[in-house]
């Protein structure tokens, strides 16, 4: 069974990896370089409106200021910010392909049958209770996008991933009303609370790029869930006896 289980989540993890890293890269990774470029003040999109001030080079504490600013970091270049990248998602995608993989063997000891049909149904459940739930509420965010403090959404995140996983649970292998309608509660409760959110929102980010970057994150997520499901199950089914 360990074998089977180590198997089966490296296989998934270093596929679905592999995948998600080339759909982040050439997807993802270009919004958020221009993000930056808005964050650092290169570009405007209001255009038109912003003004510059000339520094007052009377003003010699001004001078001296200016004068004992470091230089700016060079910028990473692209190889290596898409190396980091692939490394990172790939790491990710181990994680959860172990975590998958280990409800299939929870899954095969109580008789269901795990194929990689049937796995890419459980990996689309771990989309929804890990990524598609927690995004109602705090959906993927750019950079210099304004949030609340990253404790709080941390906690309102996984409490959300618990919730509902346990909803999902409840709904897909309960037995009668009681069952499914604790499933609904679960996976509305986290909502009925709420997220965390600023005082007030901002941001320097054309809000376009914004919902462009959420739609593209949420579908690259969930291409990632499925494939992690598809392979995991398969080498599952294969190494059945």
């Amino acid at each position: 069974m360990l074998k089977k289980l180590i198997t089966s989540a490296l296989t998934a993890g270093f596929g679905a990896g592999l995948i998600m890293a080339v759909l982040q890269i050439t997807l993802l990774s270009p919004l958020i370089l221009e993000a930056e470029e808005y964050e650092s003040g290169r570009k405007f999109h209001y255009a038109g409106v912003v003004q510059e001030v000339a520094p007052d080079h009377n003003d010699s504490h001004s001078a001296m200021a200016h004068a004992a600013e470091p230089a700016p970091a060079p910028a990473e270049s692209w190889a290596s910010r898409s190396a980091r990248t692939a490394l990172s998602t790939t790491l990710t995608a181990l994680g959860y392909a172990f975590v998958l993989v280990a409800v299939f063997g929870l899954a095969a000891r109580s008789g269901i049958k795990v194929t990689a049909r049937s796995g890419i149904l459980w990996g689309l459940a771990g989309f929804g209770a890990v990524i598609l739930a927690p995004s109602l509420g705090l959906p993927p965010e750019l950079p210099a996008s304004a949030a609340a403090p990253l404790q709080e959404r941390q906690l309102w995140w996984l409490g959300t991933v618990v919730a509902s996983t346990a909803g999902i649970a409840a709904i897909a292998f309960g037995k009668n009303w009681a069952l499914w309608g604790a499933g609904i509660a679960l996976l509305a409760l986290p909502h009925i609370i709420g997220a965390p959110h600023p005082a007030a929102f901002g941001g320097v980010v054309p809000p376009e790029m914004q919902g462009e970057f959420v739609g593209l994150s949420i579908g690259v997520s969930a291409i990632s869930w499925a494939v992690l499901g598809l392979f995991g199950g398969y080498m599952w089914a294969r190494q059945e006896p």
